[in-house]
């Protein structure tokens, strides 16, 4: 009589590995990824371009204040939120995905252990849409600020708060992401998660005024009003914005941005774990 021998638990390193293989192998995410980096980079050089074509006849006091300009050029709102759609409906694919398909029954079969496989998805996506949004916040400054220097406007990176400008662009792209995966693991539907997520991310921020310090506090920590306060160099003291009732910081967008990261890659580890396929 033979006994067959148990198959050794797979290594982390090994899930890892294969949500890797999962996410490179969809051709949509190339797509994904590609159309939507280079429309963040278009979006973005397209602001440049108008504001060196109008450079001549702005009056004195935008021309004081034009470096804020330029660094608002290097990752405008209308490219953030390109961004914003494009990764978080990345991030919602990689559960949903699965559930639509019935694939997730055979994972749970190989990898019964459904903590340390969500823990896997949660690091491979993070890793991937920082890279992601490393490459495409830095193309964005650097053609933005070569434009602008066609006028002797354009900055550098070591300009003060360009540095700021460029990361929390980039990490824009991991926080929505996980904030995508966090609702499809909760909802495990397509269509229901995309509309709440481009709600939660987009709608509800444009929806939530400062009348009130209570709703002020709600906007404050929504993701793209934090990506907003950090990447708005002139918060304060330029003539082109409106001072706040009750401003936030630039620690307090960091903190928004961690917060949303955390307790979204939270659920999707949590929920997945203690419900049923």
């Amino acid at each position: 009589m033979t006994t067959a021998l148990a198959l050794p638990a797979a290594r982390f390193t090994d899930l890892l590995a294969a949500e890797w293989i999962k996410l490179r192998s969809l051709r949509s995410t190339y797509w994904a990824l590609g159309a939507s980096g280079l429309s963040v980079v278009a979006f973005n050089a397209n602001a440049a371009r108008a504001d060196y074509a109008n450079y001549p006849h702005y009056n004195g006091i935008m021309r004081a204040h034009f470096v804020d300009i330029a660094l608002r050029d290097a990752f405008t709102a209308g490219a953030a939120m390109i961004l914003v759609l494009a990764v978080a409906g990345i991030g919602a694919i990689t559960v949903v995905g699965e559930y639509s398909t019935g694939l997730i029954r055979t994972t749970f079969a190989a990898v019964p252990d459904r903590r340390a496989l969500m823990t896997a998805k949660v690091v491979v996506l993070t890793a991937v849409m920082t890279v992601f949004g490393a490459v495409v916040a830095g193309a964005s400054f650097a053609v933005t600020q070569a434009v602008l220097d066609g006028r002797g406007q354009g900055v550098s990176i070591s300009h003060p708060g360009a540095l700021r400008v460029v990361v929390a662009s980039a990490l824009l792209a991991p926080v929505c992401a996980l904030v995508g995966m966090g609702l499809g693991a909760l909802i495990r539907h397509s269509a229901t998660t995309m509309v709440l997520t481009v709600f939660v991310l987009l709608l509800l921020p444009t929806m939530v005024t400062e009348r009130y310090h209570w709703t002020a506090c709600v906007r404050n920590a929504l993701p793209f009003n934090a990506w907003d306060r950090l990447v708005d160099i002139g918060y304060g003291h330029d003539p082109f914005t409106l001072a706040s009732r009750y401003p936030t910081t630039v620690t307090g967008g960091w903190i928004v941005f961690a917060a949303w990261s955390l307790v979204a890659a939270v659920v999707a580890v949590v929920t997945v774990d203690r419900r049923d396929v």
